[in-house]
């Protein structure tokens, strides 16, 4: 088991998520509510509540890590305070925002799916904001950037620390 999951301090959040399960065990395709249901309780997925999950709906762990890597609203990792979404939709792309994204991952010292060491900040590359006009973008948490250059993402990450 992880190092990080403090089972004495999740005690109140597992026993929500055993009931949710309870609820649901019976229920057919209970798997992705009840991942839902843990990710919004725990904020992310670690392998110990998988297997909870696991145990508690009968279903081999490999199945419940299977689906919780691969929808993206899932998270195996704990999200910062402040999650920073770059686009890398096409419009972004061609006016420079893979250079927004090095630049963040440089000033954090973090990749894409991380989160930084203070839990401060999580990297997420995204596809279309819906912003192409204010391309090349980023968001933190709902503040949306637009027009960037690598020499802004200093000033603005300043604002987040």
């Amino acid at each position: 088991m992880g190092l990080n999951f403090d089972w004495e301090k999740n005690k109140e959040k597992i026993h929500e998520l055993e009931l949710f399960i309870e609820e649901n065990k019976d229920k057919k395709g209970a798997l992705m509510p009840v991942l839902h249901e843990a990710q919004d309780i725990f904020g992310y997925l670690p392998l110990e509540v998988q297997n909870i999950i696991s145990e508690g709906l009968n279903t081999p762990l490999s199945e419940v890590y299977g689906v919780a890597t691969f929808y993206s609203k899932f998270s195996l990792i704990p999200k910062g305070e402040y999650t920073i979404g770059v686009c890398l939709g096409t419009a972004c792309y061609v006016k420079g925002s893979q250079e927004i994204l090095d630049k963040v991952q440089e000033l954090l010292n973090i990749k894409v799916g991380e989160t930084t060491a203070d839990g401060k900040f999580s990297l997420q590359a995204t596809r279309c904001l819906g912003a192409c006009g204010l391309a090349p973008v980023m968001v933190i948490n709902d503040e949306v950037y637009g027009r960037l250059t690598p020499d802004a993402v200093e000033g603005i990450l300043e604002k987040y620390k």
